[in-house]
């Protein structure tokens, strides 16, 4: 039954990996380079496990808000009378 439930979230997940924008992406990236640097830097810097946890969560957030911060504009687009897409500014 487990094995069943872990095959359909996964199958489930797959459909939600294309429904993300660029800033959600690099947000994401952000959070787990962040992530692993603060591990590293807690766990050297403290030498503790609670350290490097600590370190972790700190710098996924610090990365995350920094990957979504900068993240580029997505263009705008609407759709005119004939049905054809036009960009503009959001």
């Amino acid at each position: 039954m487990r094995k069943i439930l872990i095959a359909a979230v996964g199958v489930a997940s797959l459909g939600l990996a294309g429904c993300q924008t660029v800033a959600q992406d690099r947000a994401v990236g952000g959070a787990v380079i962040g992530g692993a640097a603060g591990t590293a830097i807690g766990a050297v810097s403290t030498g503790t496990l609670g350290g490097a946890l600590a370190g972790g969560a700190i710098g996924a957030v610090a990365g995350g808000v920094i990957g979504a911060a900068t993240a580029p504009n997505e263009p705008c687009y609407v759709r005119g009378r004939s049905g054809a897409l036009r960009r503009v500014a959001c």
